[in-house]
């Protein structure tokens, strides 16, 4: 279990993960790690604090075992959560919990037995060890994993004043670049729009009345991430209902809302679409890229968000129809010629299929996959997910020109799932050469799995 081989079916998919992919460099283009944490680079306290600081993963499991919250994001004590993973790990038979564990505690501790309760306190007390005794910190563990740029997920807002100080220091082997995320300014609907709008008023040193004030202010936030280094947007929709509008429309929508006047569900779709359309235009002119994280239903348990906080295990897939409404979004965009380059992803692997058709109908003279189907995102980041998602990419899309993995995480340990990608990647790979399905060519196979691992994202985002 977990030995050299794990996951690689065949000679050829154990050739191509030794040889190419397992020392690959890492370019983790969209996470939620902190731009803070990795400047100030202090010394874990403790693996619990690493392991379960951040991670609703680990959490949404350990509820449903029927671990009390004490012991998942409350005041118990370090060793007694580790304790309480270790039991539920070690009973999570099909997930990729179990291999994440047992990869970092493996890659970053050199634990080479299985997590479990019997054995939870020797492991907890022989990583700490190591983590006092190697002073093992956030820029350790980075490049320890061999990563070349990370791209944290930031509100337009932020000062992004640690990627500043991050990016004046040399001894670093690695880029940390913000991401533009602003969907508090595109959600109508969200109760404090009003009190986000007026902080966007105050850090653009803009006064914001009118829908033209507030283009006024998030593009100069726009400028503000380009000179900071920002290669990237992004957007979360949690609905995708196309209508049509002007700005005349929006401008009066605009009004009513920082009214305080109730909004409909169309109207404030019709601003967010819109409001999207003239943020593309900005993106396409400073060559960024765009994405879209399609698909998920947030805070299903108010009850326990009351307590915890969003973002804290409570989210699921969401079940739209998205191929009209999104196609029209993006050809709306395409035909003021102002389309960047875009990924798309899906929390709900029924989209698959669209998602890994639609790119191919906005390529771009010359460009290689102007527009992306993403990796498997969220939900969707195991062995059946990641399969799934390199079928339809091989069957519909371009696979060789895919973008490969990313760690859409909070926690430094989380590396150890592009080790799991790029297993199953080799694996799924060396199947199909197996089977005479696909050329034995060492170096085209060489080329595609080092494009796949990080060759094609550095050339897309023009590093």
């Amino acid at each position: 279990m977990l030995d050299n081989d794990f996951i690689l079916n065949g000679k050829t998919a154990q050739s191509l993960y030794h040889s190419v992919a397992k020392n690959a460099p890492i370019y983790d283009y969209h996470c939620h790690l902190s731009a803070k944490e990795i400047y100030e680079d202090n010394t874990f306290d403790n693996i619990s604090k690493i392991f379960l600081g951040f991670d609703h993963y680990k959490w949404r499991a350990m509820r449903y075992a029927g671990v009390p919250e004490k012991y998942v994001t409350g005041d118990s004590d370090d060793l007694s959560k580790f304790k309480m993973w270790a039991k539920t790990c070690e009973r999570l038979i099909g997930s990729p919990l179990y291999h994440w564990t047992n990869l970092e505690l493996k890659n970053f501790f050199g634990v080479t037995e299985l997590l479990k309760e019997s054995n939870s306190e020797e492991i907890y007390n022989y990583c700490n060890t190591k983590i006092k005794d190697e002073n093992l910190s956030p820029v350790k563990f980075i490049e320890n994993s061999n990563v070349k740029l990370i791209c944290t997920t930031d509100d337009p807002i932020d000062d992004l004043e640690y990627h500043k100080l991050l990016a004046e220091k040399s001894d670093l082997t690695f880029k940390v670049l913000p991401t533009f995320r602003p969907d508090k300014s595109l959600n109508l609907l969200n109760t404090d729009f009003e009190d986000y709008i007026e902080k966007l008023s105050n850090v653009a040193s803009i006064a914001i009345e009118t829908y033209s004030d507030f283009l006024k202010a998030i593009k100069s936030r726009v400028t503000y991430f380009h000179e900071a280094g920002c290669k990237l947007s992004d957007h979360s929709l949690e609905s995708l209902e196309y209508f049509s509008t002007d700005e005349g429309e929006v401008s009066l929508i605009f009004s009513k809302r920082l009214k305080g006047d109730s909004i409909s569900k169309s109207e404030a779709e019709k601003y967010k679409f819109f409001t999207l359309k003239q943020l593309a235009k900005e993106y396409n002119d400073r060559n960024w890229v765009m994405q879209l994280h399609i698909g998920a239903l947030r805070n299903n348990n108010e009850v326990m968000q009351g307590k915890t906080g969003p973002d804290s295990g409570f989210d699921i897939t969401n079940d739209f129809e998205i191929s009209s409404h999104l196609s029209r979004l993006l050809n709306d965009i395409n035909n003021e010629a102002s389309l960047p380059k875009t990924i798309l992803y899906t929390l709900n692997p029924k989209d698959n299929i669209v998602l890994s058709t639609l790119p191919q109908c906005f390529s771009e003279d010359g460009v290689q996959g102007k527009v992306q189907f993403g990796t498997a995102w969220w939900l969707n980041d195991h062995k059946r997910g990641i399969t799934d998602h390199l079928t339809s990419l091989g069957e519909q899309g371009m696979l060789a020109y895919s973008l490969g993995m990313l760690t859409d995480s909070r926690s430094f340990l989380s590396y150890a799932r592009h080790e799991y990608f790029r297993r199953i990647l080799c694996s799924f790979i060396g199947n199909l050469v197996d089977s005479g399905e696909f050329e034995n060519d060492d170096e085209l196979l060489k080329e595609i799995v080092e494009a796949i691992c990080f060759k094609n994202i550095k050339k897309y985002l023009e590093m």
